[in-house]
């Protein structure tokens, strides 16, 4: 089945709500302090500009009706009059612009006055959250006009004839929207031992809104940033923080209009800072994987709240349906999601990367006395890569490199290119190279299990694969050493290695690196480790076209077996794998975000037609990662039976399969209705 129109792909068959995302803004508006009527003016303004930008749901600071900075303006019967009046219009707009708010404001309630964060839907307030941290140190003098949450014995409020939950003990879950339930905390909450929003979270809230007014220093906002980035980690949640802006006043300190969004420790939008118009930050957060990430999480599975929630149901607004909003506003999204895209991140990756893959294998030679190693050096990537990791774990015991044997092993695909690769890094890294062509013990083996020579099937290929690792390991057993193995993650992800050949060492350093992280380490090696001829050979390894070489050349030693053409580009195989291995996405919703950024180099036909081929080698080859040897775990997702992953050889991939089938078969039916 053929998926002509991409468009129709993302508009008429799946939607970011529908697979879990939540549009979300965190504003700081514009305001002037005391003026109720021109801050409810911005407040709805910007909760037009966010709702029109497909925006669900939208954060203020903190008192943002009235303005932080009122003082004992806040004593004022007036000024507490038309804050009343005023939420109400803000919660009409709510209803107009089809948007959720949480707004800020001061509120008398049974002869006391609350710093409060008010929750709106569809033309309401459903609730109304007083805080319960009062800072009253420093600049801070919050108790001389409020008091806490704990001091108020009422549940309920009247409000405009209506009566309202009121407490910090409210939640706000989206009956609409599965696992998206709202908690609020409001600014020193976040600061204190312990955040009401741990509770919350345990207690089922997988997006936390603080509405704030924090001052600014020098300093404070890579603090403040860290806070929530860390509170948002913790709670395995989304957390929006709102900061007043530089409207408040300035008498004794000033206000930047810090406001963010956070996931799980990401960052993913921030406002500007220091601007006195409006600034909104907007990000699709993904609420299924926060519930998907509490739910594999064991500490946080086994903790229980403090206290008990009353939850308040709502139904979430539906604001992304125009085509141009279902881009994904979120900068995680990366073709390349083992590999960070800011090079000195990236950098930093690959140093961490090599370190843990060289210390692995320096404890295990440390352990057991070993000092000499083999490898079967093929001048491709992964052989490469394990060979550097060999001679940094060698520098690190402090071994002499002649313990380290490297084996090439030409055979009926090996081009000169790769064969020359090998013998030139072997040599300027002062290793000792064997050359042992496997040809004539290849021919001899069909000989004897009767193999016609020219029949280039999987026995052709496999007996190769099979001799190369027979000549690395016997030679370990001759040296008294052990053979390192170099396949990748990605390779055992698809069962891209034969089974008891490659597949088998008697340690691997690769098995935690996808292969599009390994290109990465060795152009990393290349410009950081080494130099001169050493990383001349490495550049040229990595520009090398990836291919086991199993298969005969071609006329000029043409390379007629290029491995991606075969299984598909390892690009989308590492981006299946992350989601579905450390996500556990369903294929709909790896496919859909493979749409969104691979739109400019594959179409939806190939990444279905690869997504299947994954699902399909992935299932079919459990079996050979049930049997690796050790190996490293580097990254967030690993394979080993020992470690991450448990699987069982013979499960079905039916309903994997089946889901794929339901999309193509959707897809083109919807292409049609066109």
């Amino acid at each position: 089945m053929t998926i002509d129109n991409k468009d129709k792909v993302h508009k008429d068959m799946l939607s970011p709500a529908s697979l879990g995302f939540l549009r979300v803004a965190a504003i700081s508006p514009e305001l002037q302090v005391a003026h109720v009527e021109y801050n409810t003016r911005a407040i709805i303004d910007a909760m037009r500009q966010a709702a029109a930008r497909g925006c669900q749901l939208a954060l203020f600071p903190e008192l943002c009706i009235t303005g932080y900075t009122c003082a004992d303006l806040f004593y004022q019967a007036l000024l507490l009059q038309q804050t009343r009046e005023a939420l109400l219009s803000i919660a009409q707009a709510t209803k107009e612009f089809q948007i959720a708010a949480v707004v800020g404001l001061p509120l008398e309630v049974g002869g006391k006055l609350y710093n409060c964060a008010a929750f709106m839907n569809e033309g309401e307030v459903l609730g109304i959250v007083p805080k319960t941290y009062l800072p009253t140190t420093n600049e801070y003098y919050e108790e001389r006009w409020f008091s806490s949450s704990r001091d108020c014995p009422l549940r309920e409020i009247q409000l405009n004839g209506k009566t309202l939950p009121f407490g910090a003990d409210l939640l706000f879950s989206a009956s609409n929207f599965p696992s998206c339930t709202l908690g609020i905390e409001i600014c020193e909450d976040l600061w204190a031992v312990e955040p009401p929003s741990g509770g919350m979270a345990l207690a089922g809230a997988t997006v936390i809104l603080n509405p704030s007014a924090s001052d600014e220093i020098l300093g404070k906002d890579a603090y403040r940033r860290a806070l929530v980035q860390q509170q948002a980690a913790r709670c395995l949640a989304a957390y929006l923080y709102a900061g007043a802006g530089p409207g408040e006043s300035t008498t004794d300190i000033v206000f930047d209009g810090h406001s963010m969004i956070c996931e799980n420790g990401v960052v993913l939008a921030e406002t500007e800072r220091f601007d006195f118009s409006t600034q909104i930050a907007i990000a699709d957060i993904d609420v299924a994987r926060m519930a998907h990430e509490r739910v594999r999480n064991s500490s946080f599975s086994s903790a229980l709240p403090k206290q008990a929630y009353r939850t308040i149901q709502f139904s979430m607004p539906n604001q992304i349906v125009e085509s141009e909003q279902l881009e994904l506003i979120r900068p995680d999204l990366s073709p390349t999601p083992f590999v960070p895209y800011d090079p000195t991140q990236r950098a930093k990756h690959c140093q961490e990367i090599f370190h843990l893959q060289s210390i692995g294998l320096a404890k295990r030679l440390k352990q057991t006395g070993i000092t000499r190693v083999t490898i079967a050096l093929s001048g491709g990537l992964d052989s490469t890569l394990a060979l550097l990791v060999i001679q940094q774990a060698f520098e690190k015991l402090g071994l002499p490199l002649d313990g380290v044997l490297a084996i090439t092993m030409p055979g009926f695909g090996t081009t000169s290119r790769t064969l020359n690769n090998a013998e030139q890094l072997a040599k300027s890294l002062g290793i000792t190279l064997r050359n042992i062509p496997i040809r004539e013990a290849v021919l001899q083996h069909f000989k004897d299990i009767g193999h016609d020579v020219d029949v280039h099937d999987v026995t052709y290929e496999n007996a190769q694969a099979r001799e190369r690792t027979q000549i690395a390991m016997d030679m370990a057993n001759q040296i008294g050493g052990i053979m390192v193995g170099t396949g990748d993650l990605s390779e055992l992800a698809l069962g891209w290695c034969t089974y008891n050949a490659d597949h088998m060492s008697m340690y691997h350093v690769n098995a935690g690196v996808p292969k599009t992280l390994v290109r990465y380490l060795i152009e990393w090696c290349a410009e950081s480790v080494y130099a001169g001829t050493t990383a001349e050979v490495l550049h040229d390894i990595s520009a090398t076209p990836i291919s086991p070489e199993l298969l005969p050349l071609g006329e000029n030693e043409a390379l007629l077996q290029e491995t991606e053409a075969t299984i598909g580009p390892y690009v989308l195989h590492d981006f299946f794998l992350y989601y579905a291995v450390r996500h556990a996405f369903a294929p709909s919703k790896i496919f859909w975000l493979a749409c969104q950024v691979f739109e400019t180099h594959h179409t939806p036909d190939e990444i279905l037609r690869w997504l299947r081929t994954f699902y399909q080698r992935f299932f079919a080859s459990q079996f050979k990662r049930s049997a690796m040897p050790d190996s490293p775990k580097v990254g967030s997702v690993a394979l080993s039976p020992r470690g991450d992953w448990r699987m069982p050889s013979d499960a079905s991939s039916a309903l994997w399969l089946q889901e794929l089938d339901t999309l193509a078969k959707s897809i083109v039916e919807e292409a049609g209705q066109k």
